[in-house]
Formats: structure tokens, C-alpha cells, sequence
């Protein structure tokens, strides 16, 4: 995308009209619509909107357009995020001892299939623990936390997230349980990943539960953190059919594919604002 494409994804009350004041806006500012996407949710009565357009050679500036389109989010109540395509997000990753989430993300990050800008890396645990994994030089920071310790660790992280500018943290196998104060400063802005089974299996080693009781699907979930573990608004799941002739091993083994895959989708639909609450659950509008 060049520096004159802008992202425009907004939400309001459902109402005749807005798709075409919307259009107008933004025809009369000089600009030309891309890729347009729209969902009226019928039982919410909330409508949602994504919109991608190019500022033409005589558009209006960028601090013109968002003064329109906040005239217009005042006459229909209108919440609204507008942003340079180009501009990159600022993520942050945390991470524990399993790392291939976090190796994924880095994979796809330097490939350039995840359009982001990596403010740093953050662990429980020290870097020993990810020595398989390069970092290539990214910032990395090592917080330990202990039950007696987890306030002031927490606090660091805020700090960091703070100090970096952080727009969004990504859980990427992150084996600790954010408190409720944590949760709500990053809220809308922080990925988890998690197993995801029938019936739900909470504790130590999920997998070996899941074989122990005979599962034929394992599969995995990418949310927004919310204070209710493991259970905000949901961006992304993928399942995986298995076995009686799978082993404890396999199901690992193939619960980490589906992790890898699941994350990186979830963020990548955050990181090109696809992504709209939705009250409880999100609209996402796929590519």
C-alpha cells in the first residue's frame, strides 16, 4: 500500500444511509475507494464498515478528512478508527518456555507476511529458554514473577508497553495468567492463543487429558484478553481431526500446528484493523 492509502473501519447504529454518506465523504475529499466491506448485525442492531481508499493527487490532507468523518460520527454516533496503510503496528511479545508461536510470528514478521514493528521481546523466563529460537537482535527483556512478585511484574510490563509505545501485545505462549487490571489497560489491543477442546481440558498438560479421554478433535483459539480467562472476544479458531492411533505426542504435535496458524492469523487481521468488537464477540472482515 502507498502513503496516501487510508484504512477507515467504523461502527454505529444501524440507520438508512451511511454506506452512501460514507462514499460521499469521501469522493468529495478527493479520495477513491479500494476495497470496501459492510455487515449489518441484525440482532444488535449495530452496523460495521472497513473501507480502503487512496488519496488522490488533489485530496484533501489527512487531518481534513478525519475532521469530516468525525463531523459525521457525531450525527450518527459513530465510532470509528482511521490510519495510514503503511503505518506499521508496534508489538510486543511475550512469551514462556514454549516458543513456537513466538517463532512463527518472527518467521512471517521477517518474510514480510506480518506488516508490523517488533518494540520487544518479554519472557518469565531467561533467555536460555529460547536459545533454539533468533531473535536477531530484537530488544529482549526477562521479568520473572513469582505469586508473591506478580504485581510488580506486571508493572513492569505496563511500563515497557508504555515506554515503547506499544500498540499491541501478543500472548504468544504466554503461561501466565494476566491479572484483572493488566487486562483491562490492554483491552482490544493483546492476543491469546489457547487449546481449544470438547469438552474443555484446564490444567497441566491438556493434550494427555484430551488422549486419555478419547477426543476426535483437537484444535485451537486466538482471542482479545479480557479479565474472564480464556474467554474474550474471539478472532480466530481452526480445528484438526485426530485419532484412537494418535499418541499423547502426536496430539501435541499437532496442537502446535494449529496454534502457529490460528496466532498468525488473528494478528495479522488485527495488524490491518479487520477486526471490530462486536460487544461479547467480533465482526471480521477477512481478505
Amino acid at each position: 500500500m502507498s502513503d496516501r492509502s487510508m484504512v477507515l473501519v467504523l461502527s454505529c447504529p444501524d440507520r438508512p444511509g451511511i454506506v452512501s454518506a460514507v462514499s460521499s465523504l469521501l469522493f468529495e475529499a478527493g479520495c477513491n475507494i479500494l476495497d470496501a466491506q459492510q455487515f449489518d448485525d441484525t440482532e444488535t442492531g449495530q452496523f460495521f464498515m472497513r473501507v480502503v481508499f487512496d488519496r488522490l493527487e488533489q485530496a484533501k490532507s489527512e487531518a481534513e478528512i478525519a475532521a469530516s468523518i468525525e463531523e459525521l460520527a457525531k450525527r450518527v454516533a459513530m465510532t470509528f478508527t482511521l490510519r495510514q496503510s503503511s503505518a506499521k503496528k508496534r508489538t510486543m511479545l511475550l512469551v514462556s518456555k514454549f516458543d513456537h508461536c513466538l517463532t512463527d510470528l518472527l518467521y512471517r514478521w521477517r518474510i514480510g507476511e506480518l506488516d508490523m514493528e517488533v518494540t520487544a521481546i518479554v519472557s518469565n523466563h531467561d533467555r536460555e529458554h529460547l536459545a533454539s529460537t533468533d531473535l536477531g537482535g530484537l530488544p529482549f527483556h526477562h521479568f520473572p514473577v513469582t505469586k508473591q512478585t506478580k504485581m510488580e511484574q506486571e508493572a513492569r510490563i505496563w511500563q515497557l508497553v508504555q515506554e515503547t509505545n506499544t500498540d499491541l501485545v501478543i500472548l504468544a505462549r504466554y503461561m501466565q495468567v494476566l491479572s484483572d487490571g493488566l487486562s483491562a489497560k490492554l483491552s482490544g489491543r493483546c492476543i491469546n492463543i489457547h487449546h481449544s477442546f470438547l469438552p474443555g481440558f484446564k490444567g497441566s498438560k491438556p493434550y494427555h487429558q484430551a488422549h486419555e479421554r478419547g477426543v476426535k478433535l483437537i484444535g485451537a483459539t486466538a482471542h482479545y484478553v479480557t479479565s474472564d480467562l480464556d474467554e474474550g472476544p474471539i478472532i480466530e479458531q481452526d480445528v484438526e481431526r485426530i485419532s484412537h492411533r494418535d499418541t499423547p505426542d502426536d496430539l501435541v504435535r499437532k496442537g502446535r500446528d494449529i496454534e502457529r496458524r490460528v496466532l498468525a492469523r488473528a494478528v495479522r487481521h488485527h495488524l490491518e484493523d479487520r477486526v471490530v468488537l462486536n460487544r461479547k464477540k467480533t465482526v471480521v472482515f477477512t481478505g
